[in-house]
């Protein structure tokens, strides 16, 4: 059966193609340089990943090397312990004991240093998955802020009056409706560029904070899409009343 997996080349082009279409229709706006940050960000993801999915050999060698020394430290260790009890004509238990217990205390670290050692790549390929995904994070947020003073309900006949510190409403109601559907694909892509991390990365930690970016972005774009449906019924309700008049 095809492996069904995302294409890190066609998300980039996705948000390039975004950005070009915010930037023809609200140009200089705020909104188009965040959605060129958004493709900075896609096209760092198409990179970083590749870079998380490859194995690390030089640091791969350098492990190796040092729980090959570790082994023959043990093996130095058990030698010149079995010959020291050889020169000892009766070994009390007390003596047999303390011998186990240092014995067994040893194993205990060097064990915990190799499983280190052996879980080192994973941490590091870790590290620099969160960190993009911390930025994917504040991007979700920065996004919601755009579109936080985006309230259609301005534009209904039953509306508040402003005051001198209220938006201004410089977008006719299409306009809105549009600039809130980017805001929901620019969300979308935000969740699609975290899950290149993940896609060949089985780490749950990163798993796990992949995954709540793409909680946190459907939640935003769920209160975006309610803007949307508002803006759609007002846009509904004004032509009515044009076409009655």
């Amino acid at each position: 059966m095809h492996e069904v997996v995302l294409k890190p080349t066609e998300i980039v082009r996705t948000a390039g193609l975004l950005c070009q279409r915010i930037d023809e229709r609200f140009p200089d706006s705020g909104l188009a340089k965040v959605a060129r940050d958004l493709k900075g960000l896609a096209a760092q993801a198409r990179a970083e990943a590749a870079a998380i999915r490859r194995p690390i050999y030089s640091l791969r060698l350098l492990v190796g090397l040092l729980v090959g020394v570790i082994f023959v430290l043990i093996a130095a260790a058990a030698v010149v312990a079995w010959q020291s009890f050889r020169g000892v004509d009766h070994l009390t238990p007390i003596d047999l004991l303390t011998a186990v217990e240092a014995g067994t205390n040893e194993i205990v670290l060097i064990g915990i240093a190799v499983l280190f050692l052996a879980n080192l790549e994973r941490r590091i390929k870790r590290r620099r998955a969160l960190k993009a995904l911390h930025q994917l994070r504040s991007m979700a947020h920065v996004i919601d802020m755009h579109q936080l003073s985006k309230d259609p309900g301005r534009y209904r006949e039953y509306r508040v009056a402003p005051t001198p510190s209220s938006p201004e409403t410089v977008m006719t109601l299409a306009e809105l409706a549009r600039y809130l559907d980017y805001c929901s694909e620019m969300l979308s892509i935000t969740g699609k560029i975290a899950a290149i991390y993940i896609q060949h990365f089985d780490d749950d930690i990163t798993m796990a904070s992949a995954s709540e970016i793409e909680a946190l972005v459907t939640g935003l774009a769920r209160k975006i899409w309610q803007k949307i449906m508002i803006a759609d019924s007002t846009q509904t309700a004004l032509s009515e009343a044009s076409d009655s008049e």
